[in-house]
């Protein structure tokens, strides 16, 4: 091993400890303060903010395609040392995605108002609350979405120290907001949301300060240079129609829940979604911290190590994931008391299906960045998406004959073991010269630790009648 992958390893393991560090303090408060805003805002409340968040939520599409592409090519450029063309990058993603976040807001408070007003369900007492939710959630949106740029700076220079910290900063912000909401003279769920609106416009501005004084190619100057554009364009226009069936099938799922069922069971399903992103963040921490490095061997040409520290990160990846999940299965309507007290219908069995499909996802998001460190995003965005296009009319049918809202759950997972299993390795293989081996090489042995993790515990619930909650701490 040379001393430059030496020293790559030991940020690697370095970013991955702050990142780690980070995501223990923000979810352990993060969950803590789920608990505390149902209780005080109430199942219906809670569920009205995530479902008129989902409005914008799915508008923000957008947002998370122009983020892929934004932090490839700054990553790229880094690697290839041009500080004039990275400066030009950032400049022209800076323009670009104020110009973008400006369309976001027309477009949300024409069409979004009307869909809150006219197919949305909602108390008529509850609904100027529901307006100021939304209306805030547009002005964080587009906030967020000039931020990327920024953002995707840190990553690209593996500053993960900072992400550290200001994640616990948000964290511990938010706990101050959730107890400030007993105190609160006016309406809860509008104060709540206005908090939150300039809790997010504050992290905004400290990135903004940073970046600027401490990376070469941070500038405020708004300027499209045409050629960087195009391409970035390029790539970002196959990750964009990628991110919309991607909406479709989380913002966008909220968003039939709340048409055809309750705000309750918007509550229920955002909920337990909230514990799979906890469960991600495990996963997601060390790709974030692997992924430049991956991108920058690429860059090199160093194509055989940029593909065996994906293959082995993957690995580990699913490893820990699965380490995470397994004791969530089978304790999830306990956990879900513990945590919440009072847990909304259908949570527990939202929670168990979610929590399989964490670990597809665990695969999905992997294989990508050989596609993402690659550029080559067209054939993953053509078929992809196509499945969350079929997935989602065929549960807005579901729902309109009847059927249980629990549908959506087993729609998602098929979903995603498709994309898992079969659409991304075989895009790996065809675009990035992987071989089949190499992905054999990663299945069998995460399948047959997978048989046995899950298979010991349900035998031990099922013959030896222990107590589910005995077992997490079995396990642990």
């Amino acid at each position: 091993m040379t001393m430059q992958e030496i020293s790559n390893n030991k940020t690697i393991a370095k970013n991955t400890l702050f990142l780690y560090f980070r995501m223990m303090v923000t979810m352990v408060i993060s969950l803590y303060t789920s608990r505390v805003v149902l209780q005080v805002l109430g199942i219906d409340d809670y569920g009205i903010y995530q479902a008129v968040g989902g409005i914008v939520g799915f508008l923000s599409f957008i947002n998370a395609a122009l983020s892929t592409g934004t932090s490839r090519f700054i990553t790229f450029g880094l690697g290839e040392g041009n500080l004039e063309k990275l400066k030009g990058i950032f400049s022209t993603t800076l323009t670009g995605h104020v110009i973008l976040g400006l369309a976001i807001v027309i477009v949300a408070e024409i069409f979004g108002l009307w869909f809150l007003h006219n197919k949305m369900v909602i108390p008529p007492d509850r609904m100027v609350a529901a307006e100021w939710v939304f209306h805030l959630s547009i002005l964080t949106a587009f906030f967020s979405l000039t931020q990327i740029p920024f953002n995707a700076s840190i990553i690209a220079h593996e500053k993960m120290k900072i992400y550290a910290y200001v994640g616990m900063i948000d964290a511990f912000a938010k706990l101050a907001i959730v107890f400030s909401l007993k105190y609160s003279t006016i309406d809860k769920l509008i104060f709540f949301a206005i908090l939150n609106c300039l809790l997010q416009i504050g992290i905004i501005i400290f990135y903004h300060i940073y970046t600027k004084h401490n990376f070469e190619e941070v500038t405020l100057r708004m300027r499209i240079y045409k050629k960087i554009f195009r391409e970035i364009v390029g790539f970002s226009w196959w990750s964009l129609f990628a991110q919309i069936s991607i909406a479709l099938n989380n913002q966008g799922i909220l968003l039939l829940l709340n048409m055809f069922f309750s705000p309750a069971i918007v509550a229920a399903r955002s909920l337990s979604l909230q514990v799979n992103v906890a469960a991600n963040q495990f996963v997601t921490n060390f790709q974030t911290a692997t992924t430049p490095q991956i991108v920058k061997k690429y860059a090199m040409k160093d194509y055989e190590g940029s593909k065996q520290l994906l293959l082995e990160t993957t690995k580990y990846s699913y490893y820990l994931m699965l380490l995470l999940c397994v004791p969530i299965f089978f304790t999830a309507e306990s956990l879900l008391h513990l945590w919440l007290k009072v847990v909304p219908e259908y949570t527990t069995i939202f929670l168990q299906i979610i929590i399989i499909q964490s670990l597809f996802q665990v695969f999905d998001a992997s294989l990508y960045r050989a596609l993402y460190a690659k550029g080559r995003l067209k054939e993953n965005a053509l078929l992809s998406p196509t499945l969350g296009f079929i997935s989602f009319p065929i549960v807005y049918i579901l729902f309109k004959y009847g059927y249980s809202p629990v549908t959506l759950s087993w729609a998602s997972l098929i979903f995603y073991a498709i994309l898992a299993l079969f659409i991304k390795p075989l895009l790996v293989i065809k675009i990035v010269d992987y071989k089949w081996k190499d992905i054999f090489n990663l299945f069998i042995p995460c399948l047959k630790v997978s048989v046995l993790s899950f298979l010991i515990p349900f035998l031990i619930i099922r013959f030896v009648k222990v107590d589910s909650l005995l077992l997490l701490f079995l396990f642990n």
